[in-house]
């Protein structure tokens, strides 16, 4: 879809009605469908029916843990229509300030360009507010230039270089 037509159908679109929550178990195999849409989705994610056991225990795994928060944004119908993951870390730096990690921000194809994401984003920043965090931060791989525009818009700044290892290949 060329920027033309796509700030067209934001343009035209209504905000959506969302309800923005906590995700459940049963939430997993709409998330992982998110994830798994995009280019760099398609070659690390299985969206299969059923889902790999993995996806189920990494489920179980930050349900339970209180520095993490998997969300969802559901459209009135009941559909998911955008995920994130939120993990709250603390550090000696900055004073011990604690900071908020947003991870996996993804919003359905279908759905982009009408405020899911920038609600979501919202949220997890009012959220992150709520729990005493000083800095929300997030990394996003350098190949998705919509996405940096979309952060640059909400106030995000590109302030590091985030580097990876990856563990597999050694």
């Amino acid at each position: 879809m060329t920027r033309a037509n796509r700030d067209r159908r934001a343009a035209s679109a209504t905000p959506p009605e969302l309800e923005i929550r906590r995700a459940t178990r049963s939430d997993v195999p709409a998330i992982v469908r998110l994830l798994a849409e995009d280019t760099l989705g398609r070659a690390r994610e299985l969206a299969a029916d059923p889902l790999p056991a993995s996806y189920e225990e990494a489920f179980a795994v930050i349900d339970a843990s209180p520095n993490d928060e998997l969300i969802v944004a559901e459209e009135a119908g009941g559909g998911v229509v955008g995920t994130l993951q939120i993990t709250y870390l603390r550090h000696l730096s900055h004073q011990g300030a604690r900071r908020a990690q947003l991870e996996n921000v993804h919003v359905d194809s279908a759905w982009r360009s009408r405020g899911v994401g920038t609600r979501l984003v919202g949220w997890a920043i009012e959220r992150a507010r709520e729990r005493g965090c000083r800095i929300v931060q997030l990394t996003s791989n350098k190949s998705r230039t919509d996405a940096h525009r979309f952060y640059v818009r909400l106030g995000f700044t590109a302030s590091h270089e985030g580097m990876k290892l990856d563990l597999t290949t050694r």
